[in-house]
């Protein structure tokens, strides 16, 4: 909320930018740097002893590749907390202030306007220097846009390297409390000891019952929807009458 608060206060800040520069910079404004590389830059850049750091989890995509460098650059940085709080405090104040929103997805904005709001907000925010870099660098290459995106999947990587699970269950209706544990307690035997899992509850009540378990990339799908697809199918095949 205080991030919010700030953000909602730098808005006049975003506008007055945006207004002079709107013309100005498209013009002036050097072109920026090519993105994939820098990226891979800033992975590196800063421990070039450190020994190599693998991703906890092969994430696909161009926002899973950003989060995966940011998660490397992290790592070597021993940032990992304090980028996964500033880029989760970023993701709380966007779905506060509608503004910032619309200005991060805002494809008509100059690229001056948008890492030097970018900045201040990342200043006024104190947020560590590898997190203003690396949202400076999407500022710069017009991929904030994909910001939530890149933070769900680098909030992946993180869950992973703390060892712990985080499971979607999608039901028609909230889970009683006792049910939920049951579930924890069952999954806690598939996953194995010494992992910590978190459910997260959906509802979606066009799967008209049962659930659909989904983690570490697997989907164990028992709703009635599914058995009524797979119930129309059988009875769509055709029947073989020669062994009656």
């Amino acid at each position: 909320m205080a991030l919010a608060g700030r953000i909602r206060s730098g808005i006049s800040f975003f506008k007055t930018i945006a207004v002079s520069d709107s013309v100005s910079s498209a013009r002036s404004y050097p072109t920026g740097r090519p993105l994939i590389p820098a990226l891979r830059n800033y992975a590196t850049a800063s421990a070039q002893k450190t020994g190599n750091v693998k991703v906890p989890v092969a994430l696909v995509g161009e926002s899973g590749n950003f989060a995966s460098w940011l998660y490397i650059a992290a790592v070597k940085m021993n940032s990992l907390e304090k980028i996964e709080l500033d880029l989760s405090e970023l993701v709380e104040a966007m779905k506060t202030s509608p503004t910032f929103s619309q200005f991060t997805k805002d494809p008509s904005v100059p690229r001056e306007t948008r890492l030097a709001a970018i900045v201040d907000v990342c200043d006024k925010a104190k947020f560590a220097e590898p997190t203003k870099n690396f949202l400076s660098l999407l500022a710069e290459n017009g991929k904030l846009k994909n910001l939530d995106v890149i933070v769900k999947k680098f909030m992946q990587l993180t869950t992973a390297h703390r060892g712990d699970v985080k499971v979607l269950v999608t039901t028609v209706m909230p889970l009683p409390p006792a049910e939920e544990q049951e579930l924890k307690e069952t999954l806690q035997e598939i996953i194995g000891e010494g992992k910590k899992i978190t459910v997260e509850q959906k509802i979606d009540p066009s799967i008209y019952g049962g659930l659909i378990v989904e983690f570490q990339q697997k989907v164990l799908d028992m709703s009635i929807r599914t058995r009524a697809q797979q119930m129309e199918r059988l009875l769509r095949e055709p029947v073989d009458l020669s062994n009656l």
